[in-house]
């Protein structure tokens, strides 16, 4: 078999950015029958164990890495990410003895069994090939355990040795199975990356748009490109990047923007000070609302809240939600690195919201540029004494009993970061970059929306002076 896959090899099956590659048919390689997950990765070892050696090396095996996209950390050799820090939607993946909430968390882990901090990072027999690679069978992963979906089996609607067999380069589902329910459910967490984009129309995402609408039917490794595993792009909430996604990749040279624009030269004028992104996606959650609050002090109390969007408003156990769909963006600059929220940082003012991630630069900086984001608010438990915010224990804990004293304690233990038994709530923010749904070039913002008295672009909060139309821009008329 090893001999037949490198042949294989050889002939130019690598990890690339396309379905356009044929995918290998393992009808025959891999037979079966599966009873567990990891079954099924001793027999993906017997060929691929340096791509699994290569897998265990990144972020999405270790949940963390090196902070060089966050400001002030770059030059750390501590490791950062999921593992050990703090966001403001389940915050936490720390709390409860030993770091129970691992179990829930887990489901979104490319490997198996970790359900407790101490975990075995060197084992590749734990690796998840098929959350990634299985392109049928119905693969899903328990919402508990950290382990396969034993009840899909046992009904049926799984079947593991056909998710064997079926393996290939990812498609668009497998890598939203984790990235489109991030944050706890479906369109939580990000700007306009939900279960819609998996067979988007045009309109909604001009490369991930199906051929029949007129897209380009794009996968996700199509820009973000993968070496050894290593997946390009950088989230704008997390501490770690190995590689960078840019417009420019492609669209440059032969394939420059605007060249058939009347005004091209006059829009080309704006590249070095406006992102991309800013014209192109005028709004996100196109498809499906996004949640744009979260407010975690209302738990355990009796609201009745109507639905918004179709969308839940308060659940007890999770405190009360505020929704948004065609979300006209917030505007920052962005000059490449983040200002973060880190596990323990003091808050030196409660009364002011709590910047938990947010974009560096300013008007003042030749190498940011403005960026579109989804503006997302809520509050969370802030230790009284110490003013840092807690980790707490959301599984198990404070969505069974809502007791925010039990669950403080106990997400204490799992972090290690003592509470001191006095807790009080602050609002925090989170600035959640715009990256998908960008739309076709004829709904691209216009000049009038931003400039001419259109509103879009708060000019004076960016640190302009007025419209830079009538005022001068950064890199002309000066401005304060």
């Amino acid at each position: 078999m090893k001999k037949a896959v490198s042949l294989i090899l050889a002939a130019g099956l690598t990890l690339t950015a396309s379905l356009a590659t044929a995918a290998v048919d393992h009808t025959d390689m891999v037979k079966g029958p599966f009873k567990t997950g990891q079954e099924v990765t001793k027999a993906c070892l017997e060929c691929h164990e340096k791509q699994a050696g290569d897998f265990m090396k990144t972020t999405h095996w270790k949940w963390q890495g090196t902070p060089n996209h966050v400001k002030g950390m770059e030059k750390s050799t501590k490791e950062y990410g999921k593992a050990n820090m703090i966001n403001a939607f389940c915050t936490s993946i720390q709390g409860g003895k030993e770091g129970m909430v691992h179990e829930a968390c887990g489901k979104c882990h490319a490997g198996y069994g970790w359900t407790r901090t101490n975990y075995d990072f060197t084992n590749k027999g734990n690796v998840d090939c098929l959350v990634c690679h299985a392109l049928k069978g119905n693969y899903q992963r328990a919402s508990s355990g950290c382990t396969v979906d034993m009840k899909a089996m046992e009904k049926g609607t799984m079947n593991l040795d056909v998710a064997a067999q079926s393996v290939g380069l990812p498609a668009r589902k497998n890598c939203g199975y984790c990235h489109f329910f991030g944050g706890g459910a479906d369109a939580v967490k990000h700007a306009g990356l939900d279960s819609t984009m998996e067979k988007p129309a045009k309109q909604q995402d001009v490369h991930m748009g199906s051929k029949e609408s007129g897209g380009q039917d794009m996968v996700c490794q199509t820009c973000h490109k993968t070496k050894d595993h290593k997946i390009a792009g950088a989230s704008g909430t997390m501490a770690h990047y190995d590689s960078r996604v840019n417009c420019d990749d492609c669209h440059s040279g032969a394939n420059a923007p605007h060249q058939k624009s009347r005004n091209g030269k006059l829009i080309n004028r704006h590249l070095a000070t406006v992102a991309c992104q800013t014209c192109h996606i005028p709004v996100f959650a196109k498809a499906q609302a996004t949640k744009m609050s979260w407010k975690w002090s209302d738990v355990g109390k009796d609201i009745k809240a109507e639905e918004q969007f179709d969308k839940e408003t308060f659940a007890k156990h999770k405190g009360t939600f505020t929704w948004g769909m065609n979300v006209k963006p917030v505007y920052a600059w962005y000059n490449g690195q983040i200002q973060r929220y880190m596990e323990g940082d003091k808050i030196k003012d409660p009364s002011k919201p709590v910047i938990i991630a947010g974009p560096v630069g300013s008007i003042k900086d030749k190498t940011a540029k403005i960026y579109p984001y989804k503006f997302y608010t809520g509050d969370q438990p802030m230790d009284s004494k110490f003013k840092y915010l807690n980790i707490f224990q959301q599984y198990k804990s404070l969505w069974v009993d809502y007791n925010w004293d039990k669950a403080l304690k106990a997400g204490a233990e799992g972090s290690g970061l003592p509470y001191s038994g006095k807790f009080q709530f602050v609002n925090t923010i989170t600035y959640v970059s715009a990256q998908h749904e960008v739309s076709p070039k004829e709904d691209a913002l216009q000049c009038g929306e931003c400039h001419m008295g259109g509103n879009r672009l708060d000019w004076k909060a960016l640190g302009y002076k007025g419209d830079p139309m009538q005022v001068g821009g950064r890199f002309g008329k000066k401005t304060k």
